[in-house]
């Protein structure tokens, strides 16, 4: 039975599928997804997530991923909730900007399936 549940924000309906998979089998967690940042935003103030998995691409523009972290911030009810970017080279220019934001990390989308819950659990601190 999953203990940690982890809501996974993604337009992109396989990197949903593959990462689902990936942390519910390797990870046992409980991965809820999210289509666009208002429905991540929704589900964030209304289930108990551990963590926020934000995939950004080229279209993540309504709200873009500042404005989602900042919202998600800006809440009482879920500015506990750490957030982990999934990035692509075209988002790498802002790496800076992502550390100002008090995101826990970021991982580059080309990421290694086997290796993606490891990364979550060490951004996470989670033994």
């Amino acid at each position: 039975m999953p203990t940690r549940r982890i809501l996974l924000i993604s337009q992109e309906k396989a990197v949903q599928e593959i990462t689902q998979i990936c942390l519910e089998t390797v990870a046992n967690c409980e991965v809820l997804t999210a289509d666009s940042g208002n429905e991540g935003i929704a589900k964030a103030e209304t289930q108990q997530v551990n963590a926020i998995l934000l995939d950004l691409d080229e279209m993540t523009v309504d709200p873009d991923w500042y404005a989602i972290v900042q919202t998600l911030q800006n809440n009482p009810a879920t500015r506990h909730i750490p957030v982990i970017l999934l990035t692509t080279t075209e988002h790498s220019k802002d790496l800076p900007r992502f550390n100002q934001t008090g995101v826990r990390a970021a991982i580059a989308k080309s990421f290694d399936l086997l290796a993606l819950a490891s990364q979550v659990a060490a951004a996470l601190e989670w033994n």
